[in-house]
């Protein structure tokens, strides 16, 4: 029977097993009861499966999680990215920031800033960026914030400030991969808000040719540019 103050969650497909769920996610569960445990793991394998194509739905699902695991730093934080996918900002925020209380350390810090950007406070992504959390961070974590930053500039039309936020070694024509599609593209979209097209064509173009993916519309934006 089903606990008169625990709101109503969302179905299980039967098919769903906790032990889909990552082992290093599933230790971190081990501190409850073995059937509550299982459920909470369900639910955060269906957030996971849901989260890029129906967010909503998979918010539900971390929802439910957090509702019977919430003292569980994963839980939350789990809680906090589904919350991002499905655009429920504040939300996202209130949750990242409580698992970065219980498990210490930087936390999701691009997505926290991202979140207040969605909030309308840009001023506050970029605090985050210059914070100590923010210096200690490096490889794909630090370009992510920086991404982040330069868009938060943006948002106040601080477009030089953008560009030059952006221009640091990993700003290397050469490489290829997720992280640096999307670091050339926000470096041309920042050159192309500064006034400065032809260059913003050359990073579009490093962009597309860095995208092995297929993430990034980089190609259409050439194409439009040329086009002007």
């Amino acid at each position: 029977m089903r606990r008169a103050d625990r709101p109503e969650e969302p179905a299980l497909p039967d098919d769903v097993e906790p032990g889909d769920l990552d082992p290093a996610v599933r230790r971190d569960l081990l501190g409850l009861d073995k059937g509550n445990a299982d459920i909470v793991a369900r639910h955060l394998v269906m957030a996971s499966r849901l989260i890029e194509d129906e967010p909503e739905q998979a918010l539900e699902h971390a929802r439910a999680a957090r509702n019977r695991a919430g003292r569980i730093a994963v839980v939350r934080e789990t809680a906090g990215v589904t919350a991002y996918h499905a655009g429920e900002w504040a939300e996202a925020l209130s949750e990242l920031r409580a698992a970065r209380r219980m498990a210490g350390g930087p936390g999701l810090l691009a997505v926290m800033a991202d979140c207040e950007r969605g909030l309308g406070r840009p001023e506050r992504a970029i605090e985050l960026g210059r914070s100590e959390e923010a210096r200690a961070l490096t490889g794909d974590e630090a370009t992510e914030l920086r991404i982040v930053v330069a868009g938060a500039r943006m948002d106040l039309g601080e477009y030089d400030q953008a560009v030059v936020s952006l221009q640091t070694s990993e700003l290397d024509p050469k490489a290829t991969g997720s992280t640096a599609a999307r670091l050339f593209y926000a470096y041309a979209d920042a050159l192309i808000a500064a006034g400065r097209k032809d260059e913003a064509i050359t990073w579009f173009l490093n962009s597309a040719a860095a995208d092995t993916e297929g993430e990034t519309d980089a190609e259409e934006r050439v194409a439009e540019l040329s086009d002007e």
